[in-house]
């Protein structure tokens, strides 16, 4: 559950328990809270090795050898599950949390502890989220300091809830959030978020560092929908990566994070993921992403979301002598006029859709389309949207490197007088600014707009170019060409 700099806190009526592993150690044995079950007796590892081995061995069978491969529970053991099979909660795994509006997110909701808004039910564990007038209520639980784990396989068959302004999640947070410093130098895993007006789509990400840092992978679903039926979300965590699975199949994977706190290095890797974590489900109502319900959003079952089992499993041992991976940036040349940006003059129509080069993006109740021709990219809006951002046309993979100074510009018109706002964006680190969002005035004339600045942050090979055309009190129709982002002389 994305969290923002403003509103991040701890999680509250929930006791801290510091959680971490002892980062000197090349091996430690799998742990887990002292709520959880002990495993791996001396005879019980030897048997589950003799298993394995058996299983890949050269005198194994073909098809024993396979299933082993395809199996992704193999090696795991199970540590812990709820079937929801009671006829309510089980106290000694679950805490209900409790939080005012707006806690994170500019979220509507108000979480409360109340079998109201999270309830067993016919063998399931049901979130309801409900309005009362003008006020909405949900529920959230965690399983903090009493199921929790340090690497493994986590997972959960849930059905998600349908509707503009549902955002249900199913993620993890440390028990001891303030150990490696308050979100998101914590470290958050979302193993699940699914928009309410978008639900064959699904997304897994992680956040971590200071500045904030985000890894992602999205997952869409061919035939289906994550509202209609329910399905298996999952992620396996071991020292050096962690990867992201729907019904088995393996969407993302990432080794790429780290944690510091502001003037000091970087704490060793793996951190933070190297310490307990403990599994959190709720669903939101509103807040920055999702946006508000509107007149479409009904607040019954379908607003409900319904989870059929969570399970933990871990493997006997892990091995924490891990080196972070270096990173490897791939840096786009300019092309023989000095220019960063691809089809920066229009020459080619090209698709607006893929990632490619030039997208063009509608959000936040945004309307409109753009086209390209005549050496120009015409962009029509019908509705301004809720957020600056909300129209926007945007071109990704702009190398930025610290120190070195460069030379934005653009040619632009409005069918009447209105305003655009450009800015040069770091979409894979928290969203920073590399040149300010910056308001410039269109006329009904070409003009020339030229802006320089010094990149003074960490090299990125992934800066983005952006026109904000929304919120911005006019759905006038733009004109621009001739965008250009050079080192400057």
């Amino acid at each position: 559950m994305r969290k923002t700099k403003a509103f991040a806190g701890t999680l509250a009526v929930m006791m801290m328990l510091t959680a971490c592993g002892n980062k000197a150690e090349e091996k430690t044995e799998a742990t887990t809270t002292a709520a959880t079950t002990e495993v791996a007796t001396e005879a019980a590892t030897e048997a589950t090795t003799e298993a394995t081995t058996e299983a890949v061995s050269e005198e194994a069978s073909t098809d024993e050898a396979v299933d082993a491969k395809e199996d992704p529970k193999a090696g795991y053991h199970l540590l812990w599950e709820d079937n929801f099979d009671g006829d309510k909660l089980a106290e000694e795994d679950w805490n209900y949390e409790v939080h005012e509006p707006g806690w994170v997110n500019h979220e509507l909701q108000e979480y409360v502890a109340s079998e109201d808004y999270a309830y067993v039910k016919d063998g399931q564990l049901v979130i309801q989220p409900v309005k009362d007038g003008d006020k909405y209520y949900s529920g959230r639980v965690n399983t903090q300091n009493k199921r929790s784990l340090k690497y493994g396989r986590i997972e959960a068959s849930i059905k998600v809830p349908e509707g503009k302004g549902f955002l249900p999640a199913f993620w993890m947070m440390p028990d001891d959030e303030g150990f490696y410093g308050q979100w998101p130098k914590c470290g958050e895993i979302d193993i699940m978020e699914v928009l309410g007006d978008d639900t064959k789509k699904q997304y897994g990400t992680l956040h971590f560092g200071e500045p904030h840092t985000q890894r992602q992978g999205i997952y869409e679903l061919k035939d289906g929908d994550f509202s209609k039926e329910f399905h298996e979300y999952a992620i396996e965590w071991e020292p050096g990566e962690i990867r992201w699975y729907v019904d088995g199949e393996q969407f993302f994977a990432t080794s790429d994070w780290f944690t510091k706190v502001d003037g000091e290095d970087e704490k060793a890797y793996p951190a933070p993921f190297n310490q307990n974590y403990h599994v959190i489900l709720n669903v939101a109502v509103g807040g920055d992403w999702p946006g508000n319900p509107d007149d479409s959003t009904v607040f019954d079952e379908r607003a409900a979301m319904y989870v059929d089992y969570v399970r933990m499993y871990q493997k006997d041992s892990y091995d924490e002598n891990v080196t972070k991976p270096e990173k490897k940036m791939s840096f786009k040349e300019a092309d023989e006029t000095g220019n960063f940006v691809t089809n920066g003059d229009f020459a080619a129509d090209e698709d607006l859709t893929d990632d490619n080069d030039w997208k063009f993006l509608i959000a936040k109740d945004g309307e409109g389309e753009a086209k390209i021709g005549d050496h120009e990219i015409i962009i029509s809006s019908t509705n301004e949207g809720t957020e600056e951002y909300a129209v926007q046309l945007v071109q990704p993979n702009m190398p930025m490197v610290q120190g070195k100074t460069y030379t934005f510009s653009f040619e632009a018109y409005a069918e009447e007088p209105r305003q655009m706002k450009p800015a040069i964006t770091a979409p894979e680190v928290d969203w920073i600014r590399y040149f300010p969002d910056t308001p410039v005035d269109l006329t009904t004339d070409w003009q020339t707009y030229s802006f320089t600045f010094e990149m003074k942050d960490k090299d990125d090979d992934k800066g983005r170019v952006e026109f904000n055309m929304g919120k911005q009190g006019s759905t006038a129709t733009i004109h621009i060409r001739n965008v250009r982002l050079e080192e400057a002389e």
